[in-house]
């Protein structure tokens, strides 16, 4: 059962890779490690479009972790209010500043041990940095996009993303796990919403388990 879910997962990456080839990147705006890490953690329950409004007056009154380092949460609010728990995304980036002051020279780490010991950063957060700002890959970072696309694609039947990125590890090569984050993102945008699916204009139509369109 395995080895046929992996061989229909190279199937599906491939056909998205070629009609999303373009989209195989994160979509937050920023300009370093640290930019992006920020951007990531207050993504958390909100659309990447409205964090993309926010960052670049954030990142411009802000260039280092060191000037986040010395705020209070509260200083973030007036940038922060408009995303969905902004005060304690707030007092964890403040937090995560700190502490990558004091335990990695100002450096944002660059492993998933180091990513995840910051506050407010889990797995999904510290795939999205490693990937997209050193070019790892340790996992994959599920979000709600890749629990839709994974189970309508009978790859997984669960909504838990621990234990989807668990399965996906399991049968798609580790080279491919960062583009699949980005491929079932934009295919769930595109086609393959949460609420509705549009199969009749989606490039895995005649292979997928869950098409309305007759095969």
């Amino acid at each position: 059962m395995e080895g046929s879910k992996a061989a229909f997962a190279r199937l599906v990456i491939s056909r998205l890779r070629r009609r999303y080839r373009r989209e195989m990147h994160t979509s937050l705006h920023h300009g370093s490690p640290w930019e992006l890490l920020v951007a990531t953690m207050l993504s958390a329950q909100a659309q990447d479009a409205s964090v993309n409004r926010i960052t670049p007056r954030l990142f411009r009154d802000f260039r280092s972790v060191r000037s986040y380092a010395a705020l209070k949460p509260p200083q973030l609010y007036p940038y922060t209010r408009s995303i969905g728990l902004y005060r304690n995304k707030s007092k964890n980036i403040v937090a995560a500043a700190k502490k990558i002051m004091a335990d990695y020279g100002s450096k944002v780490p660059d492993t998933m041990e180091g990513l995840t010991s910051l506050p407010g950063v889990g797995r999904k957060t510290a795939n999205v940095v490693l990937y997209n700002a050193f070019h790892r890959s340790e996992g994959i970072a599920i979000d709600t996009h890749c629990i839709t696309v994974a189970n309508r694609l009978g790859l997984v039947r669960t909504a838990d993303a621990a234990k989807i990125e668990r399965t996906l590890m399991k049968i798609v090569p580790r080279d491919d796990w960062g583009d699949l984050t980005h491929l079932f993102i934009a295919l769930g945008r595109d086609v393959c919403t949460a609420k509705r699916k549009y199969c009749g204009r989606c490039v895995l139509n005649s292979i997928c388990p869950s098409s309305t369109v007759a095969k």
